[in-house]
């Protein structure tokens, strides 16, 4: 087996992937401190053709060249907005029937495995605070709170690895419904 080359991957442009059919998915980031786990958010969103990510409340913006480092360019490619206040944003997209996801730890929350997504529905996950997690104004006005599961000694990952974890398997599983 040998590796491919860049040259080999067959990437899109960043114009097809602007033109490209996006996943329906959005991302909020519910005031996000690292601008590493900004980066890599974004990153992970261009790999699934994610639709929007948010940026709320404290949580930076591009251009800033710590986000640049783990973005690698996808700023460029995923489409993106500030948002001061996530409930505003929340009551928006609930509006236009978008349905709201947190990744939390909750009573009666729904583990990801057992998480059934719906045909024609679109989703926004929303990801909190590296200590605080997702604002409890927040995971009260959501539809559903996703947790996902972990058998270690730790209760908690890294906001980024989360949400590669949850938009995989949302990936995954909206691909399989299409």
């Amino acid at each position: 087996m040998r590796k491919l080359k860049n040259s080999e991957l067959d990437r899109l442009t960043v114009n097809d992937f602007k033109d490209a059919e996006k996943t329906p998915i959005i991302i909020v980031l519910d005031n996000i401190r690292s601008l590493n786990n900004i980066g890599s958010v974004f990153r992970t969103s261009d790999a699934f053709l994610i639709e929007k990510i948010y940026l709320c409340g404290i949580t930076a913006t591009p251009p800033h060249k710590d986000i640049h480092k783990t973005a690698l360019g996808s700023t460029d490619t995923v489409a993106w907005e500030y948002v001061e206040n996530t409930m505003d944003l929340v009551e928006k997209l609930k509006a236009e029937s978008v349905q709201i996801c947190a990744i939390e730890q909750a009573e009666n929350a729904t583990m990801l495995n057992d998480f059934e997504v719906a045909p024609n529905t679109k989703y926004a996950l929303v990801f909190g605070n590296e200590v605080k997690g997702v604002a409890q104004t927040v995971v009260s006005a959501s539809d559903t709170v996703i947790e996902i599961p972990q058998y270690g000694t730790k209760h908690s990952l890294n906001i980024s690895v989360s949400c590669g974890v949850v938009v995989w398997d949302l990936f995954s599983k909206l691909s399989t419904k299409s």
